[in-house]
């Protein structure tokens, strides 16, 4: 069985649990469409639930689409040097940060142009980082219905996960946050918010989630 997914930025808990523990088929062949977690993903700082958002060239065709493999990263102006920043100071005092920063920091000094690219290099690197293997088998072709117009016989469509409008019903379990007595838990944040808590721990505590998310 399959799990049909979108490479996000930095993907939330939800989407990470289902890395973990199912089969993933990355959908690269869709349009691409705003208010999705493609660009976008969130964290907790000082304030509370922050929004980190990558600058994307909006390049549309006739219809103003654009296919999700063909969206440009916008680097006129340092949107890199303003995340990673922001990731130093909200994180800096947690558990694990030093313990995973080089692996991390290199996204942030690197050039990309790619977004599908790049968001594809986060979810590798925090794989290598938890030590599990990286999904890397990926769509051929865009199907709306894939129940009965994919090629693979036994796929679960997730895709819907990636809509960062739509509250997710995930019932998570709590962890220890660098801010949670002055901002209480916040539930389902980058997987960087747990990786930096919870280190080594990850692994099993994503492993732990109810996935009966998927399929609201």
């Amino acid at each position: 069985m399959y799990t049909l997914l979108h490479p996000t930025y930095f993907p939330n808990i939800a989407i990470f649990s289902v890395i973990t523990r199912d089969r993933v088929l990355w959908e690269i062949e869709d349009n691409y469409q705003k208010q999705t977690y493609r660009n976008r993903c969130y964290i907790s700082t000082d304030q509370g639930k922050h929004m980190l958002t990558i600058p994307i060239k909006h390049v549309g065709g006739k219809e103003g689409r654009q296919k999700y493999k063909e969206v440009r990263l916008d680097n006129s102006y340092s949107w890199q040097r303003q995340h990673w920043r922001t990731l130093q100071t909200a994180y800096r005092t947690s558990p694990f940060f030093e313990y995973y920063e080089d692996d991390i920091a290199p996204l942030f000094r690197e050039k990309h142009f790619s977004l599908l690219d790049f968001n594809l290099r986060t979810i590798e690197t925090v794989c290598n980082c938890l030590q599990i293997e990286m999904p890397l088998e990926k769509t051929v072709t865009y199907h709306k219905n894939v129940k009965t117009q994919n090629p693979i016989p036994k796929i679960l469509d997730a895709r819907h996960l990636v809509n960062a409008k739509k509250e997710i019903r995930f019932v998570q379990e709590t962890y220890t946050q660098v801010f949670g007595s002055r901002n209480g838990f916040i539930e389902n944040l980058s997987v960087l918010d747990l990786l930096f808590n919870e280190g080594p721990h990850t692994v099993s505590f994503l492993k732990n989630q109810n996935l009966d998310f998927i399929y609201a």
